[in-house]
């Protein structure tokens, strides 16, 4: 059987005067190990172009990026918050519902996790450094692929199932994360400081798994835990 198609959320950025797409390498990198094959969607001028992409597509990845729009969860725009990519926020939020219409897989990494929320009515903490200040480091200053804090996982859980573990360290750089969930929605992982590192839907004919953290950057290391939600993901795809 031919291997099946993701779509992969990207976004885009001016550079030497000129939009340009962008999407970290890993995402492409860790989908071709599991065996799948990427199809980048950039931000389009149209959203509603993102039903024809998920019908001809056996999964979503949503990747990692910019805050999202405060806009889109009804808040007001926190001062430490980021530019919003209203764009890419509307291809990433159509895309997510017309997944979810059709109860296509969905793994969302970071900001994943964020638009997942998000498009099921939850909200986000715009800042964790100054609204639930703490000892954990979210947004790491070092190496990528650099482990920098624990994280705990519900067992029984897709996630859980999936890593093969309940413990893990994990690297993460963002200032941002889930606060109220959104419908169908439950916690799956959590940071010593309390901080939601991952969700899944309670929809047991949907497989939807977001984690905060990047995966994507941790594939090539020994330990086999992040290989294995590409692995998961790439499963429930062929399934």
């Amino acid at each position: 059987m031919p291997a099946p198609l993701i779509a992969v959320s990207a976004s885009s950025k001016i550079w030497d005067g000129d939009e340009r797409v962008r999407l970290h390498i890993n995402y492409i990198r860790s989908l071709e190990a599991a065996g799948l094959i990427p199809v980048i969607v950039p931000p389009l001028r149209t959203p509603a172009a993102a039903e024809a992409i998920i019908a001809s597509c056996a999964g979503l990845l949503l990747t990692g990026g910019e805050d999202v729009g405060p806009a889109q969860y009804g808040a007001a725009a926190h001062p430490a918050a980021g530019v919003p990519h209203g764009a890419r926020d509307d291809t990433e939020l159509a895309l997510f519902h017309a997944a979810r219409a059709r109860s296509m897989p969905v793994l969302g990494i970071c900001r994943g996790l964020q638009i997942a929320n998000v498009a099921l009515e939850g909200t986000l903490v715009q800042d964790i450094p100054s609204e639930r200040p703490s000892a954990v480091r979210h947004d790491q200053p070092n190496a990528r692929g650099e482990r920098t804090h624990a994280v705990a996982v519900v067992p029984g859980t897709r996630l859980a199932g999936a890593l093969g573990v309940t413990a893990l360290r994990v690297n993460s750089y963002h200032h941002q994360s889930a606060d109220r969930l959104g419908r169908e929605l439950v916690v799956t992982a959590t940071a010593p400081d309390g901080i939601i590192e991952a969700i899944e839907t309670t929809n047991p004919d949907w497989w939807m798994v977001a984690v905060q953290w990047h995966p994507e950057d941790l594939t090539t290391e020994a330990q086999p835990w992040d290989r294995g939600l590409f692995a998961a993901f790439a499963r429930v795809v062929r399934e």
